[in-house]
This record gives structure tokens, C-alpha cells and sequence, in this order.
């Protein structure tokens, strides 16, 4: 079809209206006749093309309301085209609004934390120089690195007199309330006050020995009705110890760890766990099926425990007790610790063999509970009982062994004690 421009009748094509009067044949020519035909012919030809004109122009106009790009039509449809272009030159000349990338997930956060096992801060058999310092000063460098540091305090920080008694296999360990500063220097964050030598000095004592622990800012687990949450580097950590102690939070009352558990990992990113349990002995360095009896106490069944506590949501168990390392378990990838051994003590510990083996565990996990690696730093306790770094790596050693023959998954030590969360 042609352009409708083109369609339209041009100027003279269609005759006036008083051309087409009759006359008699007869008076003309047949040119004339000829003539007169033609012309007719040129009127209907005229017609048809207005009529296609009329129809082409329509269906331009309905194309055009249809978003069509028509190259011609009447002035309606020239005024709609120009409206169109005009309104898409003034959206190409707009900048479009950028899409909004999707917000990736945040990564969780890592952190280190450390854990020691038994330490004496000073007793009757001697309270270390330097205001306790001297007890930290080779492995200062090293309890400094982790983010969050944690210590098992075995005694008090007190001046009390009246103590738990005497006897056979009954001590009782006090330091002058100014050595807390100790730990301070020596780069410890935190006391696990669950173990059987926090009430030495009965009420009074460890009445004391929390307050000169909140004069130097060290946090303390423990304590029942208390659960300490720390702000580690932006991840909120409880930290909830147990032994099988009145003054502590029970260990042998497995049902009620677990509650404390659960409302813990409602409050906080992570919880740990730390447990003072097992029998004594420099033999004892396997973890036993069930509880354990020491001195006519149930020191509690830390498999069980350890266990129900994972269970219920903690990430991370640590142990002390024994005064001797045993093996690491990994249960349903959270890892526990079931003892460090004895840390350091001026002159209260028997150290050879396997007294004399500790460590320093450091764990890398996230705020989701992921343990991501760490590493079993072998310690050896030099006479009068102080902590050095064993660069033999005798503690990591067994502890690789114990841990193979004693749980059916495990994290791998490597020769240097180091291991990784996969």
C-alpha cells in the first residue's frame, strides 16, 4: 500500500459536480465520447484511491496507538509518533536506576581461644616471685596470643585464716589477692573458678577471690546463677564451668547442665564448656566409659557429660582434673578437651613423666561453632613446677596417641601439635 500521504486525491482529480451533465450523444464526436469515458474512469479511479487513503490512514492511526513506528498517517497519528519519540529520547537521556547488587552473606567472624588446665596461683609450699609473675614469665609470649584466654585457678586469692581442713590428701592453696594481677600480665582473660580448691578458704575465700579477680578485670566462670558472656572481637561467648562441687555448677546433674547450656546458646553466639572431672593419678591418662571415683567422690562421667552439653548446643568443652593430659574427641564436629593437666604451681605439684606434660591448646572457631583449626602447644613443667615450652613436642605426641585409641573420631595433631577443622 502506498504512503497515505501519497493516497490522498491531488488538486483537479475529482471534477466539479456540474461536469458530469448529461448531453445528447449525437452532438458530439467520438473523441468526445472517448474523452468523457476516460474521465469517468479517472473519477472512479480517484475514488478507489481516497477510499484506500481513508482505510490506509486507519490502520496507521491503530498501529501507531499500538506502539507501531508507521512512517506516515493523518496529523493525529504525526502528533502521537512525535510524543512517542520525544517521550523515548527523554528515557534513553535519563540514567536508569542501577540494579541493587544482592547483599552477600556475611562471613563469620574468627576467633582463638585458649585454654590451660590446673594452675596453683601460690600456697603454703611457696607463692612464686614477682608477685606471681615469675610462674608465667617463659610462656607469657604464648598465653598472650589468643583472644580469649582461659585459665583453671586452682586456690584462692585471699587473706583468709580458716581453711577447709587438713588431712590426707587435703590441701588448701592461697595467694596474697595482689598476685591476681598476675594473670593480667601474663595475658589470661578469664578464671574457671569450677574446681574442688575454689572453697580452700571456704565462703570467705572465694568471696575474696572474686573480688580481687573483678579489681583486675578478669572475668570468672563458675559460679552458680552466673554465666559470664564476653564480647570477643564482636562474638558474644558464655563461658559455663562445672565440677561435682556445691559451689559450682554440678557436673553429675546432667539435665541441668543441659538447660544452662540451652539458655546460654539463646544469649550468646558461642558457648563453652569447662569441666573439672576424672580420678587422679600420673596413670590415669585414658578417658574411661562412665564415671569416675576419686577420694570417695563421684568426679562425674565426662564423656556423658561432655556429650549432653554438645547436645544442647555448646560448641566447645574443655577439661581439667586429672593432673594429666588425655586425648581430644570430636563429637559431631565440636571438639573436646578432656584434660590439660596441671599448668603450673610453685612447689604444690609432683612434676616427671607424665605430670610434667601440659599444653596449651588454642582452638580457631567461628561464631557459628565451626572449628576451623588450633593447635596442642606442648608445655613441660621444669621444677618448682613452671610452664616452658617443650619444643620436643612430648605432650602433643600422646595426646595424637590417646586420642586414636581412645575415641573413634578425632582431630589429627600433626608432629607440632597443630590440627585443622576438617
Amino acid at each position: 500500500m502506498p504512503p497515505a500521504a501519497d493516497a490522498r486525491p491531488r488538486s483537479g482529480a475529482v471534477p466539479p459536480a456540474g461536469a458530469r451533465t448529461r448531453r445528447p450523444l449525437d452532438t458530439r464526436s467520438r473523441a468526445v465520447r472517448r474523452r468523457r469515458i476516460l474521465q469517468r474512469r479517472l473519477v472512479a479511479l480517484g475514488a478507489l484511491i481516497v477510499l484506500f487513503g481513508a482505510l490506509g490512514g486507519t490502520a496507521w492511526a491503530l498501529l501507531g496507538d499500538d506502539g507501531g513506528t508507521g512512517a506516515g498517517g493523518d496529523s493525529a497519528n504525526g502528533q502521537g509518533d512525535s510524543q512517542a519519540a520525544a517521550a523515548g529520547a527523554a528515557a534513553a537521556s535519563s540514567p536508569s536506576p542501577s540494579p541493587s547488587p544482592s547483599t552477600p552473606p556475611a562471613r563469620p567472624k574468627v576467633i582463638e581461644i585458649g585454654w590451660v588446665g590446673d594452675t596453683t596461683p601460690g600456697s603454703q609450699y611457696g607463692n612464686p616471685p614477682d608477685n606471681g609473675r615469675a610462674l608465667f614469665a617463659n610462656v607469657r609470649d604464648q598465653l598472650s596470643k589468643p583472644d580469649l584466654m582461659i585459665a583453671n585457678i586452682e586456690g584462692t586469692y585471699s587473706t583468709a585464716t580458716t581453711s577447709k581442713g587438713s588431712g590426707p590428701n587435703t590441701f588448701s592453696f592461697q595467694a596474697p589477692p595482689a598476685y591476681a594481677e598476675a594473670l593480667v600480665w601474663a595475658g589470661i582473660d578469664m578464671a574457671n573458678l569450677a574446681n574442688n580448691h575454689t572453697n580452700d578458704y571456704l565462703d570467705l575465700g572465694l568471696q575474696q577471690t572474686r573480688e580481687a579477680l573483678k579489681a583486675v578485670d578478669v572475668e570468672y566462670a563458675g559460679i552458680p546463677g552466673e554465666t559470664p558472656i564476653v564480647d570477643v572481637k564482636g562474638v558474644k561467648v558464655a563461658v559455663l564451668g562445672f565440677s561435682p562441687y556445691p559451689w559450682n555448677n554440678d557436673i553429675n546433674n546432667i539435665a541441668g547442665a543441659k538447660k544452662l547450656v540451652t539458655k546460654a546458646d539463646k544469649d550468646a553466639d558461642l558457648v563453652i564448656v569447662t569441666m573439672h572431672a576424672g580420678a587422679e593419678g600420673a596413670d590415669l591418662v585414658h578417658t574411661p566409659q562412665g564415671s569416675e571415683f576419686a577420694y570417695g567422690e563421684n568426679r562425674g562421667d565426662s564423656r556423658a557429660f561432655s556429650h549432653a552439653c554438645i547436645d544442647a548446643g555448646a560448641d566447645l568443652v574443655l577439661g581439667s582434673g586429672p593432673h594429666v593430659i588425655r586425648g581430644i574427641e570430636r563429637y559431631k564436629d565440636r571438639l573436646i578437651a578432656y584434660s590439660l593437666g596441671n599448668f603450673g604451681g610453685w612447689g604444690n605439684f609432683g612434676t616427671g613423666g607424665n605430670l610434667s606434660l601440659s599444653g596449651i591448646l588454642t582452638v580457631r572457631i567461628d561464631s557459628t561453632g565451626e572449628i576451623r583449626g588450633g593447635r596442642w602447644l606442648s608445655v613441660y613443667l621444669y621444677e618448682p613446677g613452671v610452664p616452658s615450652v617443650d619444643g620436643s613436642n612430648q605432650a602433643a605426641n600422646l595426646v595424637r596417641q590417646l586420642s586414636a585409641d581412645d575415641f573413634e573420631d578425632t582431630y589429627e595433631l600433626d608432629a607440632k601439635g597443630r590440627f585443622s577443622g576438617d
